[in-house]
């Protein structure tokens, strides 16, 4: 199916890994541009390249977007190469440290306030004006399912996704027609968010005293997860390409789940 996309130019942060890395190549197979912005120097290259071979074009800035600086010089490098804008912008960056609720601290509160809704806050806040002088641009945050049905961990990170989740809502009412606004929630999906060090299978080896991949299969039961595996970053890229394209031109203020069924509500 013609999905439209060939030709327009994406912006996709936190691009070096996991969901953004297949996401960037998802759209590069549909011949879009792509604009990566990351802090891994080392992955944005080779997205980069990859996506190069797909015979379009990759921009790339590094940058730590957990900040307002950051931000700022990410963005300011990107559009240096990219004046216009992007057509579609992918809010994906993100991450967490999955802990029970009383050894979460100030500190860590703050942190995932900062990268998980002020990072896409800020993002979105500098592109919304160049988005707004095109005839149509589509946005999509990837949220979680923990930001519509939190587990017992990790109470931050749920609750700054439930805040996107609200943010895309009121995008998607105030940008209406000219721009759609979605959001994903992916269930468990192993990427390096979740095998990195310090990342959520650590997280919950520490808290169910189990090796980190066990205790991931440990929290999969846990959840009773129909579909009875974690998913694949490329599985989550499709629903986010899809969102973005023309073939959801009737589709705004919507969550799309990516979950293998951990959301058992209506």
């Amino acid at each position: 199916m013609e999905t439209g996309l060939a030709g327009k130019v994406v912006l996709i942060t936190g691009a070096a890994n996991g969901i953004g890395r297949a996401t960037a190549m998802a759209f590069a197979r549909e011949k879009a541009h792509v604009a990566l912005i990351d802090h891994d120097v080392t992955g944005l290259a080779e997205v980069a390249g990859q996506v190069r071979e797909q015979e379009v074009n990759a921009f790339t800035a590094e940058a730590n977007l957990a900040t307002a600086a950051g931000v700022q010089a990410g963005l300011d490098a990107i559009l240096r190469q990219i004046p216009e804008g992007p057509d579609v912008l992918i809010n994906n960056v993100g991450g967490g440290d999955p802990k029970p609720f009383l050894e979460i601290p100030d500190e860590q509160w703050e942190a995932m306030f900062a990268l998980n809704l002020m990072s896409m806050v800020r993002v979105t806040r500098r592109l919304l004006p160049l988005m707004q002088q095109k005839g149509s641009a589509a946005i999509v945050n990837n949220a979680s399912d923990l930001g519509r049905q939190p587990e017992p961990a990790p109470a931050d990170y749920a609750a700054m996704k439930s805040a996107m989740l609200a943010v895309t809502k009121s995008l998607a009412r105030a940008e209406g027609p000219k721009i759609r606004v979605n959001a994903v929630a992916p269930g468990p999906v192993w990427s390096t968010f979740w095998s990195r060090p310090g990342g959520f299978a650590e997280g919950l080896a520490s808290i169910y005293n189990l090796p980190p991949r066990q205790a991931v299969d440990h929290e999969m039961k846990l959840r009773k997860l129909p579909l009875e595996r974690l998913g694949n970053p490329e599985e989550v890229a499709n629903v986010i390409v899809f969102l973005a394209s023309d073939l959801a031109s009737y589709v705004t203020s919507s969550v799309w789940g990516v979950d293998g069924g951990s959301i058992r509500s209506l």
